[in-house]
Parts: C-alpha cells; sequence; structure tokens
C-alpha cells in the first residue's frame, strides 16, 4: 500500500507529466551524477546547468548561468493564499486558495513532459532536534536538486522519519518555459505547501529557504508559540573563552553574511559561525531564547565579497571537501576558467564573459557579473563553523541585533531598554534598499527584523507574537539596533565595518554580562564612548560623536513615515507599538 508521500508525488507527477521520476538518496555520489546530467543533458537558455570551474583553484566548484529574465526574488509574483485576506496582511499579495490552485494547475499541466521529476527529501534542521521540519520537495532542474543538498539536510532517512504522516511540508517547483508572465510563487500557509512555477532562481526554487523557512515556518511558529526569522546565528568569543551567543537580523546585502563569518579585527576575539541567514528560535524549558539554524548551506551575494570585506567566506568557497560549491551569475575569466565578481581581490581579468555568456571589457558601462550573482556552499566548508551547530538544542541566545543601511540618523549601536521598546525597535527598522530584490537601490524602504518580504501572515500580528514570545521568556535576551552604513558631510562611511565590527560586537557582550554601563538617550541607550573599543582606528573625535548624534528635526520625517506604516496594518499594530511610538515621538519633539 502507497505511503502518503508516494501518494502526494504520484499526484504531482499525473498533473506535472515527467517522463521519469527520481528518488533522490543525498548521496555524495548522486551529487555527483546529478551534476554530470546538469554538464551533459540539461539546459537553461541553451546553456548546459553546470560548466566544471578550474578545481585546482576551486575545488569541486561549478558554474550555472540562469535565465536572464530570472535573476532575483520576484516579491510582486509571490503571494501568501491564506483563506482570508486580512490574515496575509498588507505586507503580503494575497489571493484566495481555490483561485491560487486554479492557476498554478492550468500552468503546470505538462509541466514536466520531457523532464525527470526529481523528489528531494530534506530535513530543516538536525534530524533529533525537537525543532526541526521534514519536508519533500519535486523539482525538474538538476540545480535545485544540488543546490538543496548543499542548502539543507537531504536523505532517504527524511522518508522513514516521515513515515506514514501526512503532515510534512510539500513544495512543488517547476521551471516551466521560464515565461515571466507565466511565473508565480504560490504558498498555502495552512497545508504547509509552496507551488513555484517559471523561475529557477534561489529564493523562488529552492523551497526550503525563504518560502519554507521563513513565509510558512513564520505561520507555524505564530500557531505553536515560536519564532522564524531572517537572521544570522554567531557565538562571540572572548580572550577568556567564554562564548555569547547572539542573533542579528538584517535585509539583503546590508552586511549579514560577513557578520556571520567576521574575522575579528581584535586580538583574543573570536566568531563561530552558526548561520547567515535563518534562525528558528524557540523558548527554551530553562526559559531562555534557543536558536537553531534550520539550513545547512550559506548562499551570498558574491560581488564585494574579497579577503578584505570577508576572508573567510574566501576560504569557505575553495575549502576542498566533498561537497560542490556552486556560483550563479558570476562572471567568467576565460583564460583561468574561473568565477569572477566585482570586489573579488586581484586585478580585473583581460578575458571575461559576462554573467550573461557575453565578451565584456572595463570601458563598457555595466557590471560584469550580475549585482544578485550568488555562491552556494556547505556551511560545513566553514572553517569558522561553530562546534555547536549540530546541537539539536540550539543554542542560548543573549542579544537579538537589529540592523539596517541608514546613511543618516540611526546611530551605530543602540540598547533598547527592555523587550517591548527592543520589539518596537525591530518594527520601525528601515533600510536602503539593494540589489538582492528586484526594486530600486538605495530607497528607504521599511522592514521590521528584516522580514518584510517573509513574514507569511499580517505583520502587525507578528510584532504581537514578538510581545507575546517575550512574555513567556524569564531571562530574555537584550535587543540592540545598529548601522554600520552612517557617512559624514562627504557622504563617506564614517564606520570602517567589516572585521572592525567586533569593536560592536564587544560592547554588546559586555552589556550583556553586565561589564559596562551605558548612557540614556531618547532612542535607547548607547555606549559611552571610552567604553567603546576604537584603539588603532583612525576616527577623529567628531565624526565618532556624529555615530551617534541624533538630531531631532531629522526625525520629524521619519515619524511621518512610521506612522503611515504601522497604519496601514490598522486595527493589527498593537497598541504596545504605538505608546512606544508616542513615548519616541514626545522625546524627540522640536
Amino acid at each position: 500500500m502507497a505511503t502518503p508521500i508516494e501518494r502526494w508525488v504520484e499526484e504531482q507527477a499525473r498533473l506535472t507529466k515527467p517522463d521519469k521520476i527520481y528518488w533522490c538518496d543525498g548521496s555524495e555520489a548522486e551529487a555527483h551524477r546529478l551534476i554530470e546530467v546538469g554538464m551533459k543533458e540539461e539546459k537553461i537558455a541553451g546553456n548546459p546547468v553546470f560548466q566544471e570551474l578550474n578545481q585546482n583553484n576551486w575545488p569541486n566548484a561549478y558554474f550555472h548561468r540562469s535565465h536572464p529574465t530570472d535573476v532575483a526574488r520576484t516579491e510582486h509574483l509571490t503571494y501568501v493564499c491564506h483563506p482570508d485576506k486580512e490574515i496575509a496582511g498588507p505586507n503580503n499579495n494575497w489571493m484566495a486558495p481555490e483561485d491560487a490552485k486554479s492557476l498554478m494547475t492550468k500552468l503546470s499541466d505538462g509541466c514536466m513532459e520531457g523532464k525527470t521529476m526529481y523528489v528531494l527529501p530534506y530535513m530543516m534542521g538536525h534530524p533529533d532536534s525537537p525543532y526541526a521540519k521534514a519536508c519533500i520537495q519535486l523539482t525538474d532542474v538538476s540545480y535545485v536538486a544540488i543546490s538543496m543538498r548543499i542548502m539543507t539536510r537531504m536523505g532517504k532517512n527524511v522518508i522513514e522519519k516521515i513515515g506514514d504522516r501526512n503532515d510534512f511540508v510539500k513544495g512543488l517547483h517547476s521551471v516551466g518555459d521560464f515565461d515571466p508572465d507565466k511565473r508565480f510563487i504560490m504558498h498555502f500557509p495552512d497545508e504547509h505547501f509552496v507551488w513555484s512555477i517559471g523561475s529557477g532562481y534561489g529564493g523562488n526554487a529552492l523551497l526550503g529557504k525563504k518560502c519554507f523557512s521563513l513565509r510558512i515556518a513564520s505561520w507555524l511558529g505564530y500557531q505553536e508559540g515560536w519564532l522564524a526569522e531572517h537572521m544570522v546565528i554567531l557565538g562571540i568569543e572572548d580572550p577568556k573563552g567564554n562564548i555569547t551567543y547572539v542573533t542579528a537580523a538584517m535585509p539583503s546585502a546590508c552586511g549579514k553574511t560577513n557578520l556571520a563569518m567576521l574575522e575579528s579585527a581584535l586580538p583574543g576575539y573570536k566568531v563561530w559561525t552558526l548561520g547567515d541567514d535563518i534562525a528558528w528560535l524557540n523558548v527554551g524549558p530553562d526559559g531562555r531564547l534557543y536558536a537553531i539554524n534550520p539550513e545547512a548551506g550559506l548562499f551570498g551575494v558574491a560581488p564585494s565579497t574579497s579577503m578584505k570585506t570577508n576572508p573567510n567566506m574566501l576560504r569557505t568557497l575553495k575549502a576542498d571537501k566533498f561537497y560542490p560549491t556552486l556560483f550563479t551569475n558570476t562572471a567568467l575569466d576565460t583564460d583561468k576558467n574561473e568565477p569572477w565578481w566585482e570586489g573579488l581581490d586581484g586585478s580585473t581579468p583581460k578575458n571575461l564573459l559576462d554573467w550573461q555568456g557575453k565578451p565584456w571589457n572595463s570601458a563598457k558601462d555595466t557590471k560584469a557579473a550580475h549585482p544578485n550573482s550568488r555562491f552556494t556552499v556547505s556551511i560545513y566548508n566553514s572553517p569558522t563553523l561553530s562546534k555547536e551547530f549540530d546541537n539539536p538544542k540550539g543554542v542560548p541566545i543573549s542579544a537579538i541585533i537589529l540592523g539596517g543601511r541608514r546613511t543618516k540618523l540611526i546611530p551605530l549601536v543602540i540598547e533598547a531598554f527592555n523587550w517591548q521598546h527592543g520589539v518596537f525597535l525591530g518594527a520601525r527598522t528601515g533600510s536602503e534598499t539593494t540589489a538582492a530584490a528586484t526594486h530600486k537601490e538605495g530607497v528607504l524602504r521599511r522592514d521590521p527584523m528584516a522580514m518584510l518580504p517573509f513574514c507569511g501572515y499580517n505583520m502587525g500580528d507578528y510584532f504581537k507574537h514578538w510581545l507575546n514570545i517575550g512574555k513567556k521568556l524569564s531571562h530574555p535576551p537584550k535587543i540592540y539596533s545598529v548601522n554600520w552604513f552612517r557617512t559624514d558631510d562627504n557622504g563617506k562611511f564614517i564606520w570602517p565595518g567589516f572585521g572592525e565590527n567586533i569593536r560592536v560586537l564587544k560592547w554588546i557582550i559586555e552589556r550583556v554580562n553586565n561589564r559596562v554601563s551605558a548612557k540614556e538617550t531618547p532612542l535607547g541607550l548607547i555606549p559611552d564612548l571610552e567604553d567603546l573599543n576604537v584603539e588603532g582606528l583612525n576616527i577623529p573625535e567628531d565624526k565618532l560623536k556624529k555615530l551617534f548624534e541624533i538630531n531631532n528635526s531629522e526625525w520629524q520625517a521619519e515619524f511621518k513615515d512610521m506612522e503611515k506604516f504601522f497604519n496601514q496594518f490598522g486595527k493589527h499594530t498593537p497598541a504596545e507599538i504605538w505608546q512606544e511610538y508616542k513615548t519616541l515621538s514626545k522625546r524627540c519633539s522640536i
């Protein structure tokens, strides 16, 4: 008798009509076979799915060029299909579930004809963790199969774990014919089901990534009493060997991956990596907040990644381990058969193909690598991987850091007065946009907890859920706002960032451990300047003060924008958020 998984797979196969069905086992040998298939049998826009790169300099690395229309998350084509539009909230595109299924059924009818359907059984989280979830994704392209093997814990043991249960997370994906007019990513939160067609890009096609680990999981967390967050997880080790674990939420391309793999500029301090993108946060039996990373890989933006900005990431990308590493939409140095991108160390190669495969020269007013070109690499390749990464219980979190990219207004670091005020700090977070989503760059976008594109339900209710989680914690983490991107009057960054960010992290862990005092401001608590280690940094005192400057007149426009943002959630915006808003506006009145 067929199991629930087998029945579901057969049902999807009747709709999509693949030539054959292949059940992945997640083995190393299988990964090599699927890469061969991608190099020799499958094509995207006329190109092989994979191209082998220089194995001496980039061990086990392969190049992938996506369809030219398919280079980023497509938020305007991403829907959250709750039965009631109000549950989805104004932060999500909504379609009635029956309408969404009717549309997707039509688009998916026969979409896998002539192709192989890959069945991908995977775990989000360590299989032994009480917080992990078992999932099945179907896809019709080897790139997704290999990427999911890197990004998750994939294996046939997941099928055994699910057994006869029907409550596993389901994902159906097909690249279709890449027609942007037939491209949709539909989420059905109550069914724990994601249905995606028309895209092969990471966030649209690797359904364990943003689709499940955030949009569906945030709804699960809302119902079950935990948080699914767009956060890095790291351990900060001090010179005495004590490790403090923190999470940090930052929108894409705001230094999140750099922070997760930071190479400390301060002697005696180390950062240990547990995750660069997703954190699932649960209240532990001891009343503390515990974090697990449901993923097992790193999916980072390539441009500007270098030995200066993120040396540990480059070491990860060049690690000689058995996990394949993928480069997507970078440029290609044809003389060396190597990936290349703007910001990579060394001189620009003479013979480059751009991300679309066309000859490129530096005289052109274009980028050789796509601004959102990516690498996909196993977290086990990382030289800074925490020994606690596979701990099924997760790690206890002492601080939550909420960041964004703001050239003015927001100080370098602020400590919230309490949990409620910290939730407000997160709720009001704004960031100047990047190329990671299909938006204009440099425009202020309100992005609470870096979750605006990923919260699978009404964001007003999400704020309330955060407030309720705080009430369950007997030892809540302290909450901080950071902004590495403040500029001087000439538009130059004041703070050096990258490895020097350890100086801010040092102050945070000293605050967490009650070793230093802080100064009260209308926005929250900031360091006494003598407690922020800036030794060796050439920052004049006037510029250092500018990092913490609070200009009440500049805040007036911010209040109007905040009010407009909170108003859109209507009665769902918690009274506590309005209370914090009014308190801050009084403090900053002019």
